[in-house]
């Protein structure tokens, strides 16, 4: 009798049916993406490193080794520097040297080529996008004050990432981020209370800062725009981290906020005591200064929830495709071919919709649409983000919930956007007071809207319900229900515009019953959406 050679215990742990977390470019498999921008070599290239995997290590490292305050050096003297692990800094410097802050206001410069930025990077590591969306959004800002932007503009925009900590006559490039809340007023930032004293011993323009910012977002920018008040009333300020004599500016880092998500990127809360700023705009008119990064921003607010979500639907699909239950792959199965093509529709219409307001940005006459526009795009998608991406880690079973994937991450962004830069509630006041201050935001819409009539009965009949139900503007108590409302009718006249999904969006989410979840739904073309994944 022969004896069986012993089983090595590897030999238990045969990995089969799970498909292997293969890379991919994020600009070669988007069908949807490329179709809107075309042929676009930056993109291309961006698309493939981030696809990569030393990008997707990048990320995983910077989202787990998390940024560390250090407040002394070894001698006891105040420093208030971040230590961020290489991989951050590997992906600060490939969308800096791309052309993240730069793309939108170079020659020729195109809002929707940043948005595309902004669409991929949230698929791989959305904390990094903080300082470099910040840094694109401060340089409209800036022409408040000429002098102001003769030195800091050329350094935004030099497409160079330079985290050195020196003076910005001495760097290649530089980011600037925003300190606006304080933890009395948060939204409500008349409340503010820092205060702002004249130095005229400082030059002109010159001010002493005094106060405490409850949120900072990356502290380790090189300056920050930001609000005090004076005598006047709240005023816009830029406060740099280095003075031009090498010396550090007053700005302490308190601590680091422990957030759910975002985690690669260091909020912090920080204090001014006496602290050097450069006023930025005339005296009582902070918010109207400041007012024009809050619009970039939301820009970006809009866009991040449609690369959250493609990323999301990437993993969701990719599973499905390689991982068999019953004897049938799971792509082939009928119920995960309806839910994977509902949240595929749910990809499609927040990129779009955001796409559509990024070249309402590109085009001057257009700015009251854009301003009403991109409210309306950043409620719906952020909205929509945290169920599609929940439901798409289920796709995944047990796995979608372990950190091994990017799920569980995707999962934490997914409330973020809709928080920063006004949340739900403010958003919806924001639309009222948008359309009752500028009628020409309003004409803008309707004529979009109006546009698209006659082309499907579904959206002639859901427009005439929405303007039966408020033929005027609604009451306050109902602006979330108006403003999901158009948000989806304007959705659909992007989509029938341009995609191949739009009946589908117009059956599933405009025409007829459905219910409440992912793939309660009837009546989809899922040969049709699911090939555009």
């Amino acid at each position: 009798m022969t004896t069986a050679a012993p089983r090595s215990l590897l030999d238990t742990h045969e990995v089969f049916n799970q498909p292997a977390p293969a890379p991919h470019d994020l600009w070669a498999s988007d069908t949807p993406l490329r179709a809107l921008m075309g042929g676009d070599d930056t993109l291309e290239r961006l698309g493939a490193a981030l696809g990569s995997a030393q990008a997707r290590e990048d990320a995983r490292d910077a989202q787990t080794r998390l940024p560390e305050l250090r407040t002394f050096d070894r001698n006891g003297r105040r420093i208030d520097e971040v230590h961020f692990h290489p991989g951050y800094h590997r992906l600060m410097a490939l969308g800096m040297e791309s052309g993240y802050a730069a793309i939108a206001w170079d020659e020729g410069g195109s809002h929707a080529r940043h948005a595309a930025f902004m669409y991929m990077f949230s698929q791989i590591e959305p904390g990094v996008c903080c300082p470099m969306t910040m840094t694109y959004a401060a340089v409209p800002a800036l022409e408040a004050d000429p002098a102001l932007a003769a030195v800091w503009r050329p350094k935004l925009l030099a497409r160079a990432y330079d985290p050195s900590r020196r003076a910005v006559g001495e760097k290649a490039g530089v980011t600037m981020g925003m300190a606006m809340t304080e933890k009395q007023g948060g939204s409500d930032v008349r409340a503010n209370s820092t205060r702002a004293v004249a130095d005229p011993g400082a030059g002109a323009g010159a001010y002493r800062l005094t106060g405490h910012k409850w949120f900072c977002s990356a502290p380790m920018c090189d300056a920050f725009l930001t609000l005090a008040q004076t005598d006047a009333g709240l005023t816009c300020f830029l406060v740099p981290r280095w003075l031009p004599d090498g010396t550090r500016n007053a700005f302490n880092i308190l601590r680091l906020k422990d957030k759910l998500g975002n985690k690669a990127n260091a909020s912090a809360e920080i204090e001014y005591a006496n602290t050097f700023a450069h006023r930025l705009g005339d005296e009582g008119r902070g918010v109207q200064t400041i007012i024009e990064m809050v619009h970039h921003t939301r820009l970006d607010t809009a866009m991040a929830p449609a690369g959250l979500m493609r990323g999301a639907l990437a993993e969701a699909v990719h599973w499905a495709r390689g991982r068999t239950v019953f004897q049938k792959r799971l792509i082939d199965q009928p119920l995960m071919r309806a839910v994977l093509a509902d949240l595929a529709i749910e990809v499609e219409a927040a990129l779009m919709l955001g796409m559509e307001v990024a070249r309402a940005f590109d085009d001057p006459s257009r700015r009251p649409y854009a301003r009403l526009s991109v409210a309306l795009a950043k409620f719906v998608s952020n909205k929509r983000a945290p169920g599609m991406i929940y439901e798409a880690m289920e796709c995944l079973g047990g796995m979608g919930y372990v950190e091994d994937t990017p799920l569980p991450m995707l999962y934490r962004e997914a409330p973020l956007n809709s928080i920063w830069e006004g949340s739900g509630n403010v958003i919806c006041l924001d639309i009222l007071r948008t359309l009752i201050r500028e009628p020409e935001a309003g004409e803008q819409l309707n004529a979009r809207l109006d546009g698209a009539r006659g082309q499907d009965a579904r959206f002639d009949t859901a427009l005439a319900e929405h303007r039966s139900r408020w033929p005027a503007l609604p009451p306050e108590a109902e602006a979330r229900w108006f403003t999901e409302s158009l948000a989806q009718l304007l959705t659909a006249v992007v989509l029938m515009e341009l995609s191949p999904v739009a009946g589908s969006y117009l059956t599933s989410r405009l025409d007829g019953p459905r219910g409440q979840i992912a793939g309660a739904v009837r009546g989809l073309d899922t040969e049709a959406v699911l090939a555009r994944v």
